[in-house]
């Protein structure tokens, strides 16, 4: 075991930890925006819950704070881009600075990052949602309470909140839910290893295998996940972890 590795690797994470408990800050921002929401989304809102990281134990303090999900009744009369276009511009109004991100929008509340993920409900009888995916102009299902218990039950939070670090570090453009599902994969047959070889072991595989494998939505066999990417942003990861292989800990997180 590379005793050093692991306690440095060890005293980043407990750096980098997120409170997520009833008594985290994190919660005043659900209290601060949904007012807003309910105003914006009039009948039609049926929930707004934290989603994400923040819900899945793979949050990083230099991270997105915060991913909240509004869940809107299939009922709701405008389409997905209509939906999506409208809150943009409501929260343009009510004096935030929106960024336009792939499903989601980002705003600042309260100096916390914050996702907004607005998403219809399919029907009343599933938890499956329709959302909008802007860089392809189209929509897909997907259910955050599955992705949720999928990435809880696999165990692997630590390794992915080194790997989410090594991302915004380095610069990629690699979603986090895309980093969690690729961690799980990469970590399937990995049980007793030390934690600084764990993450190595994530590494070779973005290096060996990220330009070709194929990462399926656990709630949606028809959402593949790393159709998001281009050959050439997939190929770009691997370079970066073969570069980060041969290089010192503390050039590969910080």
């Amino acid at each position: 075991m590379n005793i050093d590795a692991d306690a440095y690797l060890t005293n980043i994470l407990n750096r980098k930890a997120v409170d997520t408990s009833i008594f985290s800050p994190l919660f005043n921002v659900q209290a601060t925006i949904q007012p807003l929401l309910n105003k914006w989304a009039n009948r039609y809102l049926l929930d707004v819950r934290p989603s994400g990281s923040f819900s899945k134990g793979t949050a990083n303090t230099s991270g997105t704070d915060i991913d909240l999900f509004i869940s809107l009744s299939d009922q709701t009369p405008e389409t997905l881009k209509e939906v999506y276009e409208k809150l943009f511009m409501y929260l343009k109004e009510q004096g935030y600075a929106p960024k336009r991100q792939n499903v989601s929008i980002n705003i600042t509340v309260n100096g916390f990052d914050v996702d907004l993920v607005p998403a219809k409900r399919q029907n009343y009888l599933t938890s499956d949602h329709s959302l909008y995916v802007r860089r392809k102009d189209t929509w897909k299902k997907t259910n955050i309470d599955k992705h949720i218990a999928h990435v809880t039950a696999a165990g692997r939070q630590r390794e992915i909140r080194i790997i989410k670090l090594w991302r915004n570090q380095k610069g990629l453009d690699f979603a986090s839910f895309y980093v969690e599902l690729a961690v799980i994969k990469a970590l399937q047959f990995e049980f007793f290893a030390p934690l600084s070889r764990r993450v190595a072991t994530c590494l070779e595989y973005f290096q060996d295998s990220m330009p070709t494998a194929q990462i399926v939505d656990p709630a949606n066999t028809n959402n593949i996940i790393s159709d998001d990417l281009t050959a050439a942003e997939k190929q770009t990861i691997s370079n970066a972890a073969a570069a980060s292989l041969q290089g010192p800990w503390e050039n590969l997180v910080r």
